[in-house]
């Protein structure tokens, strides 16, 4: 099939080319702005402070050593110790339903803890509590001087996600992708000859004439 081809097919069943595009389109932005809820995300910036016996390792200058020190605190912000230390300092069974995650540069001691969740000042509450906890699980589990806090979590004043927009547009292109594949499926489907040139090129002969289709 040519490309000229395809463009009179989709011209043949344009409606179904742009319904369905449209109504993908559009329940996928009912669904997403109906019954998702909001995201949030608080982030905490802390910096991490290695012991005089860590940073004079023989083997790594004190900039290198303290970066090592900074990605393995990274790891262990997310541990199970952490989280479990975390919520119950709270008073929460767990952190089921946020998530956190942890961004630790590799040429810096700075990590960032962010939580996302469907509730702002919680998600604030459990960034700053990971923080201190953190910082007093480093010291008496791998000998860290101290995790200091940079900037404290903020109670976030507008959602993060999810991506209603993103999702929205997702589904027109797919709607568009779904609409050619039926109408080449649909012309693949049929088998009847329906042109003077089709039935020249099966039998092999010219068409040297044309009876008309008379209505009624």
């Amino acid at each position: 099939m040519t490309l000229l081809e395809l463009f009179k097919l989709l011209r043949k069943h344009l409606k179904l080319v742009i319904i369905l595009p449209v109504v993908m389109a559009i329940a996928t932005a009912g669904v997403s702005w109906g019954l998702m809820a909001n995201q949030y995300t608080s982030t905490v910036s802390v910096y991490v402070l290695s012991s005089s016996e860590q940073s004079n390792a023989s083997q790594y200058n004190e900039l290198t050593a303290g970066q090592l020190m900074a990605n393995d605190v990274a790891t262990l912000a997310n541990s199970s110790i952490v989280l479990e230390r975390t919520a119950q300092e709270l008073g929460m069974k767990s952190l089921g339903g946020f998530e956190v995650s942890v961004d630790s540069a590799t040429t810096t001691r700075v990590i960032e803890i962010s939580v996302e969740g469907d509730n702002a000042e919680q998600c604030a509450q459990i960034a700053n509590k990971l923080a201190e906890v953190l910082s007093s699980v480093a010291q008496s589990v791998m000998g860290v001087e101290n995790v200091n806090v940079i900037d404290q979590a903020e109670v976030p004043q507008a959602p993060s996600g999810p991506p209603r927009a993103m999702y929205t547009a997702v589904a027109f292109l797919a709607g568009i992708f779904i609409a050619v594949a039926i109408v080449v499926i649909i012309d693949m489907v049929n088998t009847r000859v329906r042109t003077p040139e089709e039935a020249e090129e099966l039998l092999g002969v010219p068409v040297i004439g044309r009876i008309p289709k008379i209505k009624g």
